[in-house]
Order: C-alpha cells, then structure tokens, then sequence
C-alpha cells in the first residue's frame, strides 16, 4: 500500500521531468540540397548526431531542390542553417530575409558551367544571343551567366532565360526545347556523362563560385556552440573525403542517384572545408549584389555588410 501511494505521488512528478528533458533538448535543423556532396557524405554517416549528443541537439536535415528554394525556408523558420552558393543570399537579403553569413566553402569555378547538347553548333558564348538558355532563377549560375555575356559585350537580356529547377532544366534540355543549360554539379558532371554535353565555358576566370554557410540571425546568436560542433564535424568530413575521393563518391552516388564515376568527377572539381569569412570574400560577394542591382535583378542596393557577423574588419570591406 505505501508503495501504492508513494507511486500515486511520484508518477506526476517523473513524468514532468521526463517532459522537461525532452523540451530542454534542442534541434539543429539543417537546410541542405542533394547536390551539396560535403553534407550528403555527412548526413549519411550521422557523425554529426555524435558530435551533438553531449550538447543534448538532435539534428533533422531539410532537403531543398536549390539555393533559392533552401533560403526561402530559412526565411520563413523551416530552417536554421543552411548551405548555398554565391547567388540566393543576395537575393534574399534584398527581400529582407533575416541571417547571417557564418563560414564559406572555398572557390570553385570548374564545378559550373553553360553545356549545350554534343550535337549543338554553338561553340562561343556569343552564339547564344537570342538563344534559350535554362538556369535555376537567383542561384549560382545566374551569375556565371551574366559574367559570361558581359564578356562576350552581350546583356542578360540577349538570351531568353529560361526558369527552371534543375530536374525540369535538364528534361527540357534532353528533348530540345532549350539551347543551353547553366548548371553547377553533380547536375554538371551527370549530364556531361550520360548525355554527351558539351562544356561551352566554365566559371574559370569569370566567376569564383564560392559556397556559403547561413544561419537564421537569431539562432546564430543564440547557439554558437551547436554551431562549431557543425564546422568541426563538417572539417572531419572533408578531410575524410579529399583523402579518398573514390571512396566518398561510392557512398554519396546512390544518395543522390547517380553512378559513382560522375560523383567522383563532380568531387575533384569542388575544394571542401569551411572556412571563417574573410574581408576579401565579403568584398567579392559584394561585387555580385552590385552586379545584380545593376541588371535589376534585385529592386534595391543591399550591403552584404548587414548580413555578416558582427566584426568591424569585414563590415567595412565588404561596404
């Protein structure tokens, strides 16, 4: 009987903490894209649920077609972090997205491109005046085509872009009813392999396509120790995967449904490892926002300054 009523008195009291544990446990809420190899390698090994147990973080990965799509979500709370390249960011801070630049992915210009199909006779950049052209509105390549024209003396509105995810880029590419495609990898390398396409220009010397880490402002402020667990693993897992690059390729290929020799293309053309932001990578993303603005791309001048980390240095370089 005493157990009875002790039990009667003790169960509210145990479930209550049970619950209070379970409130008091947090979730990283990563927005990533299939394409972003790096966090596909390290979704799939769950080293980074390890790394964040200790901290009492759970972490649920958030799959997105695309950069603009990705930024969208981390706008509206879907998300908390997040990885894009060059592109979305400046797009949405000029809709008055709310976050902050937290690390960047080294340059790499080869990993995107403007391929025509093997049998096109467009050869030059300048045979795509008038041309239609299909690209991922507001991601990296959206950039990589302006450059492109701009150095050939052509303007973005020579071409007709064409608006489209990379899934419906490519089938539109495949039966003809577009000229070019701007596209980045494994996309790049997939459709090089399988369907012949040819490489018109790369981002060598036109673009750096650098990639970008972002966090929702207020969880940026509010979780720094969550996030350098996530730069820690994710520097773990680019050591891992440049040591053995074939090896890496075995384990994303059939994560994002590709043959393991065009994930291991796409992976030698990428330079993995996050970095801090430095003024000089604030200043070249400056240039894009500028660029963008320039083209009406974007209805107002933004400063990437507003979207970084709180440091003097880089708020006045990137002005």
């Amino acid at each position: 009987m005493l157990f009875c009523s002790l039990l009667r008195w003790t169960a509210p009291l145990l479930i209550a903490a049970a619950s209070f544990h379970a409130s008091a446990q947090t979730t990283l809420r990563i927005g990533f894209q299939k394409s972003a190899s790096l966090l596909t390698l390290q979704k799939s090994s769950g080293s980074l649920e390890k790394k964040l147990a200790p901290l009492g973080v759970a972490v649920k990965w958030v799959e997105f077609p695309a950069g603009p799509q990705l930024l969208e979500g981390l706008n509206v709370g879907a998300v908390d972090v997040g990885f894009v390249g060059e592109a979305p960011p400046i797009f949405a801070q000029a809709a008055g997205a709310r976050f902050v630049y937290i690390g960047y992915d080294p340059a790499a210009p080869e990993a995107e491109a403007i391929v025509v199909p093997k049998e096109s006779p467009i050869r030059s950049v300048a045979e795509l005046k008038g041309k239609k052209v299909a690209l991922n509105k507001g991601s990296n390549v959206h950039y990589l085509l302006v450059k492109a024209l701009e150095k050939q003396g052509l303007k973005l509105g020579d071409v007709q872009a064409v608006y489209l995810p990379p899934a419906d880029a490519r089938a539109a590419f495949e039966r003809g009813a577009v000229d070019a495609w701007v596209i980045w990898d494994p996309f790049l390398a997939a459709v090089e392999k399988q369907s012949g396409a040819r490489v018109v220009t790369d981002g060598r010397g036109l673009v750096n396509n650098y990639a970008y880490y972002l966090a929702e402002r207020g969880y940026a402020e509010k979780q720094p120790q969550v996030i350098q667990a996530l730069f820690e693993d994710t520097q773990v897992q680019a050591t891992t995967l440049k040591a053995n690059i074939k090896a890496a390729a075995a384990v994303i290929a059939p994560l994002q449904g590709l043959e393991p020799e065009v994930v291991e293309k796409s992976l030698t053309r990428y330079q993995f490892g996050v970095k801090p932001l430095t003024a000089a990578v604030a200043a070249e993303q400056q240039k894009i926002a500028d660029s963008f603005h320039a083209l009406g791309l974007i209805p107002k001048p933004i400063h990437v300054a507003d979207a970084l980390p709180g440091t003097a240095k880089l708020a006045e370089a990137a002005k």
